[in-house]
């Protein structure tokens, strides 16, 4: 049985004192991190060089950060609201500061997108790998201790929100395949998920088990879900057949696709309606995927995120493989989300199973019951960018630099193609905006690729849909050139020209020229003003008032310094709009004193008028 501690200064010092000076720790990704048994063991090797210590995790949380004052006026009081509680990682304020001790390296195979592209220690450390082939790269490191957050009932332990490794490296010990300490830290908010995480208490070396030390989870607020996101989304929807399987992630172009599944269940009529309006001309049947969903979906993903509940809310998912509605790899999002699993009446939880993403994210063992499970299996991923010829970069930039992470994409794709009626799904934004410039996110060629050409399915972007299996070069080139953006249309169309892939006397369709962010905004706007494109369908932790904020905000981090220039003098005689003084209150800048607050105050009236009514 395990040593039961309430403290984790002593807790590490034991641990310590069992491993010897080679500590190889792996922490798991995201969520289910033992923050305080983390810290305790880097502190230990802080303060003795002669103990090396190596970490082995994916998906380090961080709170959110600013990189100037107004950013600060708005995220601060979010940040002291939704993250007051949560404990910094230590290892991660020193190496984000430069001073990570010699002695410690941090491996990652999964970065928080975007935070880690300027450190260069993180970068050279990072270890590119499929999500399945964590489990081996572990094994092959000789790991002697894990750390993982637990939840508890009685004399058992859950492993919660993260079953996706944990699940094989508990079963290659038992096989005498591993040999590592486990150790956990209860927390009193995590849910008690039964199934495969499910385990005893002699599966533990110690347990953390102290009120003083119970933490809140990390919960990401929610970003709002724009009109196109929102066309993104009914077109992901209308390539669902009923009686499907489906897989979706985080962020809004999931949340968009899952509320889109749920108009077409619940607002059947108006769902048909807007795919009238965005995708005329399909014909297909395969691609108009319309009708309510009479057997609906099993959900099969490496993440569990809250939109799956309310997909099972609507009667969207609802087709049982013995007894399961929802597998999952691993969970993270709000509170609400984190509440609801652990009130939920056991009849209702047990039919979301956690289990290992060695069965959520491939075939292998027992391929002929997964098989028969996964049919109409539609894999919905994201990605930053994709070519003509059909390659995706989810992952990194082609100067090396790592954004993410490979994670599971890979192991989706790889299963669209197994299975005889799957699809594989890739959603991105046409364009990019950063600084008053605004970029294709379909490219000619790039130098880096997360999905190979030769495994290009399906893309997706606000305007429509581009099938790409099977067919040739020159007609996957016109699919993709018919969903980008068409300020960017004739240089992609004449690269692909001169480089002899596509006919020269080829031409874009009419129907295809005009794809504009004011086309997509006429489209969708009037069933925005009906109430059925909420920019947070599924809730949020943001305040009304926040809520007001964040698309004026959006406009102002967009702009150019020419154009921040132009609101500034509006701002001057913008007209007071609804919650607008409250608004500026937020941001502390109703009674500015500084030649800074004051331009503030007059950037915001301005972005506050420009967004009104959205």
């Amino acid at each position: 049985m395990p040593q039961i501690f309430t403290d984790p200064k002593s807790l590490s010092a034991a641990l310590l004192g069992a491993l010897g000076p080679r500590v190889v720790l792996a922490l798991p990704l995201g969520l289910g991190k033992a923050n305080h048994i983390a810290n305790g063991i880097f502190a230990a090797a802080a303060a003795n060089r002669t103990l090396d210590l190596k970490i082995f995790t994916a998906l380090t949380l961080e709170k959110p950060r600013y990189s100037n004052d107004l950013e600060k006026r708005f995220l601060a009081p979010v940040i002291d609201r939704l993250f007051g509680g949560y404990p910094d990682l230590a290892y991660t304020k020193a190496l984000r500061a430069g001073k990570l001790p010699a002695n410690v390296e941090v491996n990652e195979f999964f970065f928080l997108a975007g935070r880690w592209l300027n450190n260069p220690v993180a970068q050279q450390n990072y270890i590119s790998a499929n999500y399945t082939h964590a489990l081996h790269y572990i094994l092959g490191m000789n790991v002697n201790v894990v750390a993982q957050l637990v939840a508890k009932r009685g004399d058992r332990y859950s492993l919660s929100c993260n079953t996706d490794i944990m699940v094989d490296l508990l079963k290659a010990r038992r096989e005498g395949r591993a040999k590592f300490l486990f150790v956990g830290q209860v927390s009193s908010e995590l849910p008690f998920m039964p199934g495969d995480g499910e385990i005893s208490a002699d599966e533990f070396h110690a347990i953390l088990d102290a009120p003083d030390y119970d933490f809140p989870l990390f919960a990401p607020p929610k970003e709002p879900i724009g009109l196109h996101e929102y066309a993104a989304g009914f077109h992901v929807a209308r390539l669902v057949p009923d009686g499907g399987t489906l897989q979706i992630g985080i962020g809004q172009e999931g949340d968009a696709a899952a509320h889109a599944l749920i108009l077409r269940q619940r607002e059947n009529a108006a769902f048909r309606e807007a795919i009238r309006a965005l995708a005329p001309d399909e014909t297909d049947p395969l691609f108009l995927e319309q009708a309510p969903f009479a057997a609906g979906l099993y959900g099969c993903t490496e993440m569990l995120v809250d939109s799956f509940l309310a997909l099972i809310d609507a009667g969207v998912i609802k087709r049982d493989v013995d007894g399961t509605l929802v597998h999952g790899g691993f969970f993270l999002g709000p509170k609400s989300f984190y509440r609801r699993l652990r009130e939920m009446p056991p009849d209702q939880l047990r039919k979301i199973q956690m289990t290992a993403v060695s069965f959520t994210n491939q075939l292998y063992g027992d391929e002929e019951t997964k098989r028969a499970a996964r049919v109409g299996a539609r894999f919905v991923n994201n990605a930053m960018m994709a070519t003509l010829l059909g390659a995706v970069i989810s992952d990194g930039l082609e100067d090396g630099r790592v954004v993410s992470g490979v994670g599971g994409q890979y192991n989706f794709v790889e299963q669209a193609f197994a299975l005889p009626d799957a699809r594989s799904v890739i959603v991105l934004n046409a364009t990019r905006a950063s600084g008053g410039k605004v970029t294709s996110n379909i490219r000619w060629s790039y130098g880096h690729e997360t999905i190979p050409r030769h495994l290009r399915d399906i893309v997706v972007t606000e305007y429509g849909v581009a099938d790409l299996r099977g067919k040739a070069d020159k007609d996957v080139i016109a699919a993709m050139l018919s969903i980008a953006d068409s300020r960017f249309q004739p240089e992609l169309m004449r690269a692909a020209k001169d480089a002899g892939k596509l006919p020269r006397d080829y031409e874009i369709p009419a129907a295809h020229r005009d794809n504009t962010p004011d086309k997509i905004v006429r489209l969708l706007k009037p069933f925005a003003d009906r109430g059925l494109l909420p920019p947070f369908p599924f809730g949020t932790d943001f305040t009304p008032v926040e809520q007001r904020l964040l698309p004026a905000l959006d406009v102002l981090k967009n702009s150019a310094r020419f154009q921040l220039a132009g609101l500034a003098w509006s701002g001057l005689f913008a007209r007071d709009v609804s919650g607008g003084n409250e608004a500026v209150r937020r941001m502390g800048l109703d009674n500015p004193t500084t030649i800074a607050e004051r331009i503030y105050r007059l950037l915001l009236r301005a972005a506050l008028a420009q967004t009104a009514g959205n």
